[in-house]
């Protein structure tokens, strides 16, 4: 984990407090158990938004199932334009175009975002292989829980993009009166079968709306 985001959570991200889901992960890794993503990479998120740069979260729930795909960043695939897009990145994609006339490239990557001050945080950080939720009790949310808390003390607006249920009971954490909370439904398809589509929702407008009401410039939405 990064310095700068270790020294400000404090005891929770201390080896102490990460002790129960660095044994959780540790005893499927050292089983055989395919965990994503690899090591390197399960605190991707911080270390490519430092803190000090946060403008804007959004939230995920864990990495994809895939070793195609996880990256350590919440709904971003590798930078590979060869890879096939999955159903949910289609739909944030296409929403992003139409609500913010971004330039989508070939790659579905969103790591611009992540330097653009967006953290695309996950509040599960590890996943077994085609086993979607399966460390849902690893331990992670109690740490993730503490990164939006820490996000959410800082006297600068930041916009919350909450998308599906899950990321809405996250709201709770948050002061509405200091920032923006953008809540629609989860980008999957299954969303969408079940009447709550994402298209039409316009996140990325909202929250840029939402951060120059209250004084903040809008976030570069670009992915180039």
């Amino acid at each position: 984990m990064p310095s700068d985001w270790r020294e400000a959570l404090g005891s929770v991200a201390s080896e102490n407090g990460l002790a129960d889901i660095a044994a959780f992960v540790g005893s499927r890794r050292s089983s055989g158990l395919n965990v994503l993503p690899d090591a390197d990479r399960v605190f991707a998120s911080l270390e490519l938004t430092p803190l000090a740069s946060v403008r804007a979260m959004v939230l995920g729930q864990d990495p994809y199932p895939d070793p195609r795909y996880a990256t350590g960043l919440a709904f971003s695939i590798p930078s590979d334009p060869s890879l096939p897009l999955p159903r949910s990145l289609q739909v944030i994609r296409r929403e992003l175009e139409a609500d913010r006339r971004v330039a989508l490239p070939a790659s579905g990557s969103l790591e611009p975002w992540a330097k653009h001050g967006v953290l695309l945080l996950n509040t599960v950080l590890t996943v077994q292989v085609e086993k979607p939720r399966s460390h849902r009790r690893a331990g992670w949310t109690k740490l993730t829980d503490a990164i939006i808390r820490l996000v959410a003390e800082r006297d600068r607006p930041v916009a919350f993009l909450l998308w599906g249920v899950q990321a809405q009971a996250k709201a709770r954490l948050i002061d509405r009166d200091r920032h923006v909370i953008v809540c629609s439904p989860h980008p999957s398809p299954l969303a969408r079968a079940r009447g709550q589509a994402f298209e039409g929702s316009h996140p990325f407008s909202r929250a840029d709306q939402g951060l120059v009401h209250r004084g903040a410039a809008p976030i570069d939405w670009a992915l180039e």
